[in-house]
């Protein structure tokens, strides 16, 4: 099967083509390296000269396509030019070619072939002086360093400059693409951290402002028309400086409303009457305890959409939230009547649990949320582990 050769590059079509006009205008002026006379010059005459300049000229059109191959076959072109008297063009068309070998090539021939160079060189020099004890015979090491070993280094040279810029941009590239993956993240983050507080802030009022717009609006009573409005009142109030809060965090520390303080444990009485004031009859069992910031605004949120999940789902029953110190956690568990309704007081967006349990495993904390059967029947049961025991920091909303 014959062997197809790769195609050549237009800049070592140049260089070929160019090697190969000015081996033939000094051999048309008949300018050789060396007379004729000499006795180790093989073949002497001028048209031997052209052979090795020929077969070095086609080897150039390989010189990046195909370096090794360009290379073993100029090594006995040089070789054949030693016997002639020779053609300047051709030796350096041929340290060209140890050049491109060493640059282009692959890089176990790379490192392999300034040894081997090498090693020529020293033995160009101590053989022929070991033999014929001249000085002058030194001259044949130094020529073939010139010719092999110096082309050789600088191709190995500018190889190692050029893996190093090479490394160099794909290490800017990794750290560009690195930054855009954080800054992706981190905006990803950040809106789902005001996804979640949106959602908490307006869930439990908006779904209190639909139940008893609905109630005010299905009964023929002056009266629990008016209380419905008062309570449709309230949450409109507390909901709406719950959306100033929000956006304060949103805004500039340099803008007209700055972040208010973040809800803490000690609101739970607060948002415990107002559930109440809903119509839930909700029961609150609270340990007084230290906890990260984090923490306490974790359970806060926590107990706060599990209070909205029962004003929109819960049966008719009793409502309980507890939290306790438990093994350097804090366990927050919110118990509410299951079943016994047909549709949701009120429609949701079905965010909530994900957001609890966001806010959980931000925390490395462990949730559920599930039916259970209990000696007062079926209940809906919300637990929510948050560890406390090492310090946590920053904002996990």
């Amino acid at each position: 099967m014959a062997v197809r050769l790769p195609r050549p590059r237009r800049f070592d079509v140049y260089v070929a083509l160019g090697g190969l006009l000015g081996g033939l205008l000094l051999w048309g002026v008949g300018l050789a390296t060396r007379p004729h006379t000499e006795p180790y010059v093989l073949l002497p005459g001028r048209w031997p000269l052209l052979l090795p300049l020929v077969v070095m000229a086609g080897c150039e059109l390989l010189r990046r396509a195909a370096p090794r191959t360009a290379l073993l076959i100029g090594t006995p072109a040089i070789v054949l030019d030693t016997g002639t008297q020779g053609n300047l063009v051709t030796i350096l068309m041929y340290t060209d070619l140890m050049y491109a070998a060493v640059l282009y090539g692959p890089p176990a021939s790379a490192h392999r072939i300034p040894r081997i160079t090498g090693l020529l060189t020293v033995a160009g020099a101590v053989v022929p002086f070991a033999v014929w004890r001249e000085p002058e015979a030194l001259l044949i090491g130094v020529i073939t360093g010139l010719v092999t070993f110096g082309p050789a280094v600088t191709g190995l040279i500018v190889r190692n400059h050029r893996d190093a810029a090479e490394a160099a941009r794909l290490r800017a590239e990794q750290t560009t693409l690195l930054a855009e993956m954080d800054r992706t993240q981190a905006v990803t983050a950040e809106r789902a951290r005001m996804a979640r507080e949106l959602h908490d802030l307006v869930a439990n009022h908006l779904s209190a402002i639909a139940i008893h717009s609905t109630a005010a609006l299905s009964l023929d009573d002056p009266k629990t028309s008016q209380e419905a409005l008062v309570v449709i009142r309230e949450n409109s109030v507390e909901g709406l400086a719950e959306m100033r809060r929000l956006i304060g965090i949103l805004r500039d520390s340099s803008g007209d409303a700055g972040p208010s303080v973040a809800p803490t444990l000690d609101g739970l009485g607060s948002l415990v009457d107002g559930a109440r004031a809903n119509g839930l009859d909700v029961t609150l069992d609270a340990e007084r305890s230290e906890v990260p910031a984090p923490v306490e605004l974790a359970a806060y949120r926590i107990v706060q959409e599990s209070l909205t999940n029962a004003l929109k789902h819960a049966a008719p029953g009793p409502v309980t939230v507890s939290l306790a110190r438990r093994d350097g956690s804090l366990v927050v568990s919110v118990r509410s009547p299951c079943g016994g309704r047909d549709a949701p007081r009120a429609p949701g967006s079905g965010a909530g649990l994900v957001g609890m349990r966001e806010r959980v495993a931000l925390l490395d904390g462990t949730f559920e949320a599930a039916p259970e059967d209990s000696p007062e029947g079926r209940i809906w049961m919300v637990r929510a582990i948050l560890p406390v025991s090492h310090s946590l920091q920053g904002d996990t909303a």
